[in-house]
Parts: C-alpha cells; structure tokens; sequence
C-alpha cells in the first residue's frame, strides 16, 4: 500500500502539471486573437495632414501579407468613409481610381504611397494636424473567404513632401 506521501506527491504534481497546461492554454489564447497581425504586418503608415475646412485626406502604409489576401475594405475615425485609390498617369494627366478590393500576394510587400495605390479620407470630421493620431480597421479576407480585421493607429505628418505628386490627379 502507497504511503500517504506519496500519494500527497503525486497529487500536487498532478495539481502542479494542470497549473501548467493552463497557463499554456492561457498564453496561447492572444496568439489565435491577434492571428489577424500574424497574417498582415502594416509598417511605415502615416496620414498626411490637411488645411482647415479640406473635406479629403489621405493615407499610406506597406502593407505585407503571410498569404495571398484581399484587402476589402477600411474604416476611419475621423472621416465619413474610406476608400482604396489608385492613381496613374495617363496622356500626362494623373488619374485617381476607387478600387473594390486590393489584392495582396504572400510574402510580397505592397506599398501604398504618393503618387501610386493609397487610402482616401472623405467628409474629414476635423482637419488633421501633424502629432495627430487617426485609428483605421482594415478589413481582409483570404481565398478561403476568412474574414478578419486588423485595427491600427497611424500618426499624421507633413504634407509638405507630397504636395505636388497629390495635388495634380483627377478622379
């Protein structure tokens, strides 16, 4: 017959190995929330700043996803609505284009800069001042028809570099 301690060992290592198996299921718990950041990485974002009374802005990122996804919508807290543009030049005039979704290829960044895809503010709430911070929910959804959204705050800063390259498109 076991002695009592023994038994009292094998019980607090029993107490002890569940304890353990916890906080692994704990700590695995935010991974599977935050696989959204683990699908698409968003780096080098900013928003351009605006004039008083401007209804339109503007935003931009690298945008690099683990798999092939499409990016289907965006949201802002400081605008009416956000849409995905691209611009181009055609006949020497820079032309802006809504685009429904922006398909995204694994493992290849996707920048979205002055003068090429970017994200337009309409019916801007507030001028956006530089230190300002504006949050974005990006929607995606993979080839598999998953849907996520992937929330970021982007800090607004000088439009003084991209005046030109913006200034001159027409939608």
């Amino acid at each position: 017959m076991p002695s009592l301690q023994r038994i009292s060992r094998h019980i607090l290592l029993l107490i002890f190995s569940a304890g353990i198996a916890c906080l692994s299921v704990a700590h695995a718990a935010p991974t599977q929330a935050g696989s959204s950041q683990e699908i698409v990485s968003i780096s080098d974002a900013w928003v351009r700043s605006t004039n008083a009374g401007q209804e339109v802005g503007a935003a931009y990122m690298t945008l690099t996803s683990a798999e092939d996804v499409n990016l289907t919508s965006v949201s802002s807290d400081v605008s009416s609505s956000v849409e995905i543009h691209s611009m181009t030049m055609e006949n020497g005039v820079m032309k802006m284009r809504m685009q429904n979704v922006l398909a995204l290829t694994a493992r290849k960044p996707y920048a979205l800069a002055p003068g090429g895809y970017h994200l337009m503010l309409f019916d801007l709430k507030q001028a956006l001042t530089v230190g300002a911070s504006v949050n974005f929910v990006l929607n995606f959804e993979t080839k598999t028809k998953r849907k996520f959204s992937q929330k970021i705050k982007v800090m607004v800063q000088s439009a003084a570099a991209d005046d030109n390259a913006h200034s001159q498109h027409q939608h």
